[in-house]
């Protein structure tokens, strides 16, 4: 296993474990993303999975229709194709220039998963945080991410200004536009 698919790995299996975690209830409670709910988050999550495999033409047959279900089948492949380096190594033209899948999949893909994990426990009524050492790496994807894709608000909206003496956490999240306080 790479250090990138370690990455994914982990991330992947704390999302599902929120996943697990939500109560019955609550799939239809609204997420901090405007306008979804915490179904639609996952149904979200599943798709960028899709959509990142079909950069590099391996877009997954239709899975599962219920959220918790098609995160599952596409986190399989994802997984599966991290852990094969000629698929792992794949590559695309993306929006800044040659990319690779597993490069794409650790920028984009695993911040996806940290970032959307903490959006579907809070519309879940869980407790859950951004892990502490991955905040380096959502800063440095904060500094490179162009204006249009952060107003789109879907995983980075607008940062918010966080209350005076707010912890590290509540500082990061201020700045990816979700408000925990």
């Amino acid at each position: 296993m790479t250090e990138i698919s370690e990455r994914y790995a982990r991330h992947a299996a704390a999302f599902a474990a929120t996943i697990a975690a939500v109560p019955a209830d609550r799939w239809s409670a609204p997420s901090p993303c405007e306008g979804w709910t915490a179904a639609d988050l996952v149904a979200h999550v599943a798709d960028v999975h899709g959509m990142f495999l079909g950069l590099v033409g391996r877009k997954p047959e239709p899975g599962p229709e219920d959220p918790a279900e098609a995160f599952a089948y596409v986190r399989d492949i994802v997984q599966a194709d991290l852990e094969d380096p000629e698929r792992a190594g794949a590559t695309y033209e993306g929006m800044f220039g040659p990319q690779t899948f597993e490069g794409s999949v650790d920028g984009f893909v695993t911040l996806d998963l940290v970032v959307h994990r903490w959006d579907l426990g809070r519309a879940a009524g869980l407790d859950v945080t951004v892990p502490e050492d991955e905040f380096p790496r959502v800063a440095a994807v904060l500094d490179m991410m162009p204006d249009e894709v952060r107003e789109a608000g879907t995983v980075f909206g607008p940062a918010l200004t966080p209350p005076p003496g707010a912890d590290a956490h509540t500082r990061l999240l201020a700045d990816i536009g979700r408000k925990a306080w």
